[in-house]
């Protein structure tokens, strides 16, 4: 019979060593039954040599970390705990269970403590709270063994609701050192977003009982986690845990998964679906964990439940997550899903899980072409910068953004084939729009932008060159969104020439007029669609990787647009449409009254807003901001006049609920007309109760343009939409004594293109200088 206690630690590396590389002609182990063995040859060896020495009445050893959890891999550390009740003699214990495993060169975190000295570390050191929630017997007094591990999670249960933060930051803290496993081309296994210590994460709160135990979903995702771990492990002989692009062939043949790319997907998928559990226990924990203090107000509001404040149309804020209005009816409202996303976008706030369930439940199709309301929805969602990445990853987990952009089924999770980016192909889509967000304003079409930053790439995945691929694709999705012929000509040039500079700046010589005659003539002679390209290549060049966007490549194509620019003989100024018939004759009965007049025609979900009066200074100011006042959005605008009136025409949408009285506007715009309503004070207070100003908004910008054939001059401002902005914009300008003869506003997604025809009050000319002034006071009005 064996004597157990003679087997030495070095035995146990011989044997360990003969399970990784098994001699010739023997089987190699699959990743799950290796790590199986594992855990049952070094349990073999603990117990018997904690029987040799001495550990037993009154002591127990106990195996923590990946042998507490069974989920022992090639190169794991042992983590140990000798418990005991106070014995006299366990230092003497520990040294002969501690030092064969020294001597034999086994990885060993260990520690020696009573129940109580565990406990009390356990409540200040997080690491050591979350490490004895696994802790599993493995030889000796079970009893003591026992009365810890029940101990530790009767105190983790109790003191939960003081740790969540603790525990969230230490999360965060981790995925901003490690990175995202989904969308990382290389992605560490263990620590990053969405790797074992997510799952571990989750089942800690579980263990405290304020969220179920993970679903079957989770559990696949953690075997596949270990099963990527010790292959790669076993592939490169080292305790490592970031999936290298070299090992990652290996690794797919041993899980019988192709080659890197296909285990690349679907490692992609498995952390997706731990990065979703993730956040939606700690938001669950949250909302369950206990709370101390609370009095007779406090639960009288417990039982009204959190508060909701409105968003938008049916969408609401409960709590800390946005969620349906109690009366938001999913399945009659096709426009209700961009809401919820848009909402939960500009307020950096995650989406209620019950809300993403009846939307991928109940909301119908957006049907060819969208309506105009939805479009509009979608470029303020893409606007929203960083918001819109945690929104994305939500919807493509449901369904809900395959819904309204089937093909991207072709990018998900889908690696890159060069070294040079850092994310899979559509995590990297995402990130381009983000960044081309900041932008918007060095644009004037950031609504097609942002799509073709959201596009640029969406032909990857399929056998043939990814821009013509692109543009045959952008081209059907603009005609499904309702783009106008001409601006899906525009979009699908900007997929399929989106690496034009970059390639033509860094590879040919920009100082040769034949460089710039053929992208010149690529582009079509278009300076908008120029416009747009040189935006999406520092959008793309940041959203590849750390160093793709360097001061010498911004450099040589700003080079190669300014030569292209001045190519194209410059840009048109902007230009009024002219009044139509109704327009002029009710301008001509204002002109006769001398009163104010407002007309409201109601297109569906949308309107226009026809406001007529005397012409005179302060009235655009004053019209823009009774309409904001009456929480109208206003999506574009033309400012004219006819005879001594003005015909200021808008076209709005209501924020919530229904269009207002056209009395209450007229009432309000002749009392605003005679300064008798503080304009400013109502429409800053209505900002604050919507949330404030935009988050991280691109800066502002003012650009000139000097018609010489009719003597205009005409400024444009981009800036970021806000409430009231057309009301600070125009009243700044009148208070720089500036009359706008004409003036267009176009609102593209959650940017403005607003141009003002600008004639001085006081005949003198616009100068470098006032021109100066009169751009920071624009600029700091836009900025609120």
């Amino acid at each position: 019979m064996t004597d157990l206690g003679a087997v030495t630690a070095d035995d146990l590396v011989r044997a360990r060593d003969l399970l990784l590389k098994p001699a010739p002609g023997h089987r190699r182990l699959p990743a799950e039954a290796l790590r199986e063995a594992l855990v049952d040859l070094h349990e073999f060896w603990l117990t018997a040599h904690a029987g040799a020495a001495g550990v037993g009445g009154g002591a127990a050893l106990v195996a923590v970390g990946a042998l507490g959890r069974r989920e022992f891999v090639p190169g794991s550390d042992l983590d140990l705990v000798l418990v005991h009740n106070g014995r006299k003699d366990i230092d003497s214990v520990a040294e002969k269970l501690w030092y064969p495993l020294w001597n034999s060169g086994i990885g060993l975190d260990h520690s020696v403590r009573t129940v109580g000295e565990a406990l009390r570390v356990a409540g200040s050191d997080l690491r050591v709270a979350l490490g004895l929630l696994e802790a599993r017997f493995l030889a000796g007094d079970q009893e003591v063994a026992e009365r810890l591990i029940n101990s530790a999670r009767q105190q983790w249960r109790a003191g939960i609701r003081d740790r969540l933060d603790e525990l969230a930051d230490q999360a965060k803290r981790r995925w901003t050192a490690s990175g995202e496993v989904a969308h990382r081309v290389e992605p560490d296994i263990k620590h990053g977003r969405g790797g074992l210590r997510d799952v571990q994460l989750v089942d800690a709160l579980a263990v405290a009982q304020v969220i179920d135990r993970p679903g079957a979903d989770v559990e696949q995702a953690r075997e596949l986690l270990l099963d990527v771990r010790t292959e790669l492990r076993r592939a490169s002989g080292k305790p490592r845990d970031v999936l290298h692009a070299q090992e990652g062939d290996e690794v797919a043949a041993a899980l019988s998964m192709g080659d890197r790319f296909g285990l690349a997907r679907a490692l992609s998928s498995a952390g997706r679906t731990v990065v979703y559990a993730v956040d939606v226990a700690l938001r669950s924990a949250r909302a369950a964990a206990p709370r101390k203090g609370i009095g007779a107000f406090g639960r009288s509001a417990l039982r009204r439940g959190p508060a909701r404040r409105p968003l938008d149309d049916g969408v609401v804020l409960h709590g800390n997550e946005v969620a349906l209005a109690r009366d938001a009816v999913p399945s009659r409202d096709a426009g209700l899903l961009l809401r919820v996303a848009g909402a939960a976008a500009r307020t950096n706030s995650p989406i209620a899980p019950g809300t993403l369930t009846r939307l991928a439940d109940s909301s119908p199709e957006l049907r060819k072409p969208w309506p105009r309301e939805a479009r509009d929805e979608l470029f303020e969602l893409l606007g929203t910068g960083p918001g819109l990445i945690d929104v994305v990853e939500a919807y493509d987990r449901t369904g809900l953004w395959g819904r309204l952009f089937p093909e991207w089924g072709a990018v998900r999770d889908l690696p890159p084939r060069d070294l040079a980016h850092t994310w899979t192909v559509d995590r990297h889509l995402v990130q381009a729009t983000a960044q081309a967000a900041r932008l918007a304003t060095t644009v004037s079409r950031p609504d097609l932008l942002l799509l073709a930053a959201l596009l640029h790439d969406i032909g990857k995945g399929r056998d043939a060159d990814h821009s013509e691929v692109g543009a045959a694709l952008a081209t059907q999705i603009g005609e499904r969104l309702g783009l106008w012929p001409d601006d899906v000509r525009l979009l699908s040039s900007a997929v399929r020439h989106h690496l034009l500079l970059p390639h033509t700046a860094t590879r040919r010589d920009v100082e040769d007029e034949a460089t710039v005659a053929r992208v010149v003539e690529t582009l079509g002679g278009d300076p908008a669609l120029l416009e747009i390209l040189h935006a999406l290549a520092e959008a793309d060049s940041l959203a590849t990787g750390p160093g793709v966007w360097t001061d010498w490549k911004a450099g040589l194509i700003a080079d190669l647009v300014r030569r292209c620019r001045s190519a194209m003989a410059g840009e048109p100024s902007p230009r009024p449409e002219p009044l139509d018939a109704s327009q002029q004759a009710l301008a001509q009965k204002v002109s006769l009254s001398g009163k104010p007049d407002v007309l409201i025609t109601e297109d569906g979900q949308s309107a226009t807003v026809t406001v007529v009066a005397p012409d005179r200074p302060g009235l655009l100011s004053r019209a823009a901001g009774v309409l904001a006042l009456n929480s109208l959005e206003v999506h574009s605008a033309a400012l004219r006049s006819h005879s001594d009136v003005a015909v200021d025409v808008f076209s709005v949408s209501p924020r919530f609920g229904s269009l207002p009285d056209p009395g209450l506007v007229r009432e309000q715009l002749t009392r605003a007309i005679a300064g008798e309503l503080p304009l400013g004070e109502r429409l800053t207070a209505k900002e604050r109760d919507y949330g404030g100003p935009p988050a991280d908004a691109p800066p502002p910008r003012v650009l000139w343009f000097d018609d010489e054939a009719s003597g205009a001059i005409v400024l444009e401002l981009r800036a970021a939409d806000r409430i009231g902005l057309l009301h600070g914009v125009a009243a700044t300008l009148e208070g720089n004594k500036l009359d706008v003869r004409w003036a267009k506003v176009a609102t593209l997604g959650g940017t403005v293109v607003d141009s003002f025809c600008l004639v001085p009050q006081d005949g003198e000319q616009l100068d470098p200088a006032r021109r100066r002034a009169i751009e920071r006071a624009v600029l700091t009005a836009a900025r609120g």
